[in-house]
């Protein structure tokens, strides 16, 4: 009863993260050092952990008791177990379900003399252990309480597995990795593509033709052939997983309280599936095909026999189905998806890749699971019981959720860790663009503005990790952490208790440990940073005058227009990645052509401006460009022809072209052309000195 009283009276009290320095991540909901009773606060002192505790579960089944003992062990703790609560050198676990209403809470209770830890269920015992574990590794367990409780109940991430094989133990490693941060989703890409990776006994091709490629890097098959070979073949890549496997991963995930999402893609995404069993093409243009004939009854008794073996496997609520980037060219001329278009009496092609995420759902339904998908489920009607992982932004999870749909954000902008996470020259290949931890952390799933009814639906947060220029496990590893760390604690933690100057050291110290366990993460406290350029807005004598675009074929494309036509102009230089809505980009016949108006004739000595080069999503220097300037508007000077030779490369580079002299002059025509490369130009500022 005492401990009951204490436990009502902290989640009622006002302590919070303030009351004492925190070393555990995910920050937790409060944190009070000392123990107070009847009015009196002894001050907090160290608690003795090096001893040999005597550990007492109760209100645990057998298993999740096996559980929690190998995670008091992980934890670094000597004990002994114990039948009943001891009065001294104790360690008590209790999973006590009333003790509060947050789901997979837990409290601990650090006297000098031993330690309670009550939680809600086994799954908050085995979280409150791992907030043991870093307290234990830090050398620093001071007497207390700590009240923690996720704000999420979905934290999650995605490891791509298509692109790139990895082993049984590579997901091992990381699952351990989540597990210490208390995240509870593994979301496994395992069909694209690049390669098939789970075993099907109903459809062996998958294994045997649709796993194995040549050459082994993705980006070198997706610039080839794009071509499969049968599983022996030599200087085959590839590999998947049987599905014994597969079960001793899940029971591997379950026993740290994981649960793993697998993913089959449907129906794009496919490509794989169509090289193993061509017969579900579409009618048309039999080569090149990625997504799945809907007008194929055989389609759907393949994807429900597939389903059937994955459900079989894998005990999540969640199946994952994909649904995102299909063509659906093939779908408006292929004779038998035109065919069930009239027979289901539907519109589009949008409605007709929804006529099969419906049915794929009711299959599902009818067997105690339920769907997931990209937000592109959303087009031609959401099928009834599905959420929505929102990913080209967050209206896709807002639509859903404003719709009374779950959803799980995890947009592209904030969750997507396949970009460069430091300067992107100091880093390996990626898909390009920069996300550093900083801005991964300042996500916020559903912040205060949201309306309730919306909140309530996003359930949660993902990381993503897609593998195109990932080869080598190292890589990957130095890819997903530390921004997989701050995912967790966005997923975790209360806004009011998450703050980056204070993240970021603890960040640090989990990258060093996992450093030292023989992990490679990305080594955070030798962070280069953003573009220096970036940090500080640059003053020059065109900063705020207008500027005016040529014709139609030079103005920016719509998804890059920054700040319109003020950006030149703002005195805002880009960052890494053109993303950031400082660097503007083009794309089409033209290029580059605008005009400065420096509102009465200037003497000028340079004129330059920043242009990048990011080869893998289409980014190119330009080729040539010319500077003008003119004391009426009317009759230019050419002061500057600056030709440049485009080399294709992997790394980012940045390049200023520019003039100096000294000239006089009102106007200033700026002009940069393409190159043959089809792709975007991006230029952040014409800086006029």
């Amino acid at each position: 009863m005492r401990f009951i009283t204490l436990l009502l009276a902290l989640a009622l009290g006002t302590m919070s993260l303030s009351a004492q320095e925190n070393i555990i991540t995910p920050a937790p909901v409060k944190v009070q050092g000392g123990i107070c009773v009847d009015g009196y606060c002894a001050p907090a002192e160290p608690f003795d952990f090096r001893q040999t505790l005597k550990l007492n579960i109760s209100g645990a089944d057998e298993a999740d008791a096996e559980r929690l003992e190998a995670a008091v062990s992980a934890a670094g703790l000597n004990f002994k177990r114990v039948k009943r609560h001891a009065k001294s050198g104790f360690l008590s676990i209790n999973i006590f379900p009333e003790c509060m209403e947050q789901e997979d809470g837990y409290v601990i209770l650090t006297y000098p003399y031993g330690v309670d830890i009550t939680a809600k269920s086994a799954a908050g015992a085995f979280y409150a252990l791992q907030s043991v574990r870093q307290m234990v590794e830090a050398g620093d367990w001071q007497t207390g309480v700590i009240l923690d409780y996720p704000r999420f109940g979905y934290r999650g991430v995605l490891i791509d597995i298509s692109r790139h094989f990895r082993t049984v133990d590579f997901l091992k490693r990381q699952i351990d990795m989540m597990a210490r941060l208390k995240m509870n989703r593994l979301h496994l890409h395992l069909t694209d593509a690049a390669g098939w990776r789970m075993e099907i006994e109903s459809y062996p091709r998958l294994t045997s033709y649709a796993a194995w490629r040549t050459p082994d890097t993705w980006k070198e098959w997706w610039q080839g052939g794009r071509q499969h070979v049968d599983e022996g073949t030599e200087g085959a890549y590839g590999g998947y997983y049987t599905k014994e496997e597969l079960r001793d991963l899940v029971a591997y995930a379950a026993d740290r309280y994981i649960t793993i999402i697998p993913e089959i893609e449907m129906p794009g995404h496919s490509d794989e599936v169509l090289a193993a069993y061509p017969e579900l093409k579409c009618t048309n243009n039999p080569q090149f095909q990625g997504d799945l004939c809907i007008g194929k009854e055989a389609t759907f008794e393949m994807m429900q026999a597939i389903l059937d073996e994955v459900i079989e496997i894998f005990p999540s609520e969640y199946i994952h189905i994909g649904g995102d980037e299909c063509g659906k060219d093939n779908w408006k001329v292929c004779e038998d998806c035109q065919r069930r278009m009239r027979e289901e009496g539907l519109k589009d092609v949008d409605e007709l890749q929804s006529y099969m995420i419906e049915r794929m759902e009711r299959y599902l339904n009818e067997r105690g699971r339920q769907i997931i998908g990209w937000d592109e489920i959303l087009q031609g009607g959401l099928a009834p019981n599905a959420t929505v992982m929102s990913w080209r932004g967050e209206e896709g999870g807002i639509a859903a959720a404003e719709a009374g749909h779950d959803a799980i954000m995890s947009p592209h902008g904030y969750c997507y860790i396949d970009a460069p996470q430091d300067a992107p020259y100091s880093q390996p290949e990626s898909i390009g663009g920069y996300l550093p931890l900083d801005k991964v952390y300042s996500y916020d799933p559903a912040p205060a503005t949201m309306a309730p009814e919306v909140s309530r639906h996003i359930k949660g947060v993902q990381a993503n990790l897609w593998a195109e220029f990932i080869v080598e496990d190292d890589h990957y590893e130095h890819m997903l952490w530390p921004r997989a760390i701050a995912v967790a604690e966005i997923g975790w933690s209360e806004r009011e208790n998450m703050n980056f100057e204070e993240f970021r050291p603890r960040a640090v110290k989990i990258v060093d440990r996992m450093i030292e366990e023989g992990y490679t993460p990305f080594d955070l406290k030798n962070e280069i940073g953003n573009r220096p350029e970036s940090k500080t807005d640059v003053e020059h004598l065109a900063r705020g005058k207008k500027v005016t675009y040529i014709s139609p074929s030079f103005y920016w494309a719509p998804q890059y227009e920054a700040a319109g036509d003020a950006t030149l102009t703002d005195g805002k230089r880009g960052t890494w990645t053109y993303a950031d809505k400082r660097w503007q980009g083009f794309l089409g016949r033209g290029g580059v052509d605008v005009v400065i108006d420096m509102e009465e004739v200037t003497t000028i000595h340079s004129i330059a401006a920043d242009f990048m080069q990011i080869c893998g999503p289409g980014v190119y220097m330009p080729c040539l460009v010319e500077i003008a300037v003119s004391t009426d508007g009317e009759n230019y000077t050419k002061i500057a022809d600056i030709p440049h030779e485009i080399v294709v490369d992997e790394l980012p580079s940045f390049k200023s072209f520019g003039w100096e002299g000294e000239v006089e002059a009102r106007y200033i025509r700026y002009k940069a052309h393409r190159s043959n490369y089809s792709g975007f130009l991006f230029v952040d500022e014409i800086v006029v000195r």
